[in-house]
């Protein structure tokens, strides 16, 4: 096994001490990180998380009933218990400072979660791939992350709309297609840190981002 993520440290010994984790079970969660955030829960097979894992296939329903109840073991306990806080704690930091423009707001957004992004890449990876394809972890992060940070970003949103920054549109809207842009970087940022892209310049494509995002939402 890879040397454990952040995250993943947290989770495993959390669980182990609420006596939720065997030795073994461990093991599957791991292996199943690595191959999730490879392959794409789509393409990874049990058999193969059963062989990383040093276990028989049948040790792993034994333990999770499907494959969706292994990957959703693992993720929604992470967006509980650890982005959650985290991404209250950390944005707190940007969303009390009152930027001149969006894009300022917009860059200290992404500054802000690099190093996070830099620490965990697996779990980045993981939830970037999955989010849009997996109606139970959307609802998750529905139910915990949107009521910790929305009326804080909706608020921001509507000062530059204020001040004519923006296009008027519903900031739910303007927030969306934010994200759509963040995460798109987030997502090449990734491929080009796992060497996809060999002539990926971060800091010319950050800056594009902001660029596109402007753009589009200027009045």
């Amino acid at each position: 096994m890879n040397r454990h993520e952040p995250w993943l440290e947290e989770l495993l010994q959390g669980a182990a001490d609420e006596g939720k984790t065997t030795a073994r079970q461990a093991r599957i969660v791991e292996a199943a990180v690595e191959l999730f955030a490879e392959k794409g829960f789509a393409a990874a097979s049990t058999s193969e998380i059963a062989v990383r894992a040093g276990v028989a296939e049948g040790t792993i329903f034994r333990h999770f009933k499907t494959k969706q109840e292994l990957l959703l073991r693992i993720a929604k306990p992470a967006i509980v218990k650890l982005l959650a806080p985290f991404l209250l704690r950390e944005f707190k930091d940007v969303l009390d400072v009152r930027y001149d423009s969006y894009g300022e707001f917009v860059q200290a957004m992404l500054a802000n979660r690099l190093e996070f992004i830099r620490q965990n890449p697996r779990l980045v990876k993981m939830i970037v791939q999955e989010l849009p394809l997996q109606p139970d972890l959307q609802e998750q992060v529905k139910q915990t992350l949107v009521p910790l940070l929305y009326p804080r970003l909706k608020a921001a949103v509507e000062r530059f709309q204020e001040q004519g920054q923006l296009a008027p549109l519903p900031p739910p809207t303007v927030l969306r297609l934010t994200a759509s842009g963040i995460l798109g970087y987030i997502a090449g940022h990734l491929a080009a840190a796992a060497g996809r892209f060999p002539d990926w310049d971060d800091e010319a494509e950050l800056q594009a981002t902001i660029a596109f995002i402007v753009k589009g939402l200027s009045p």
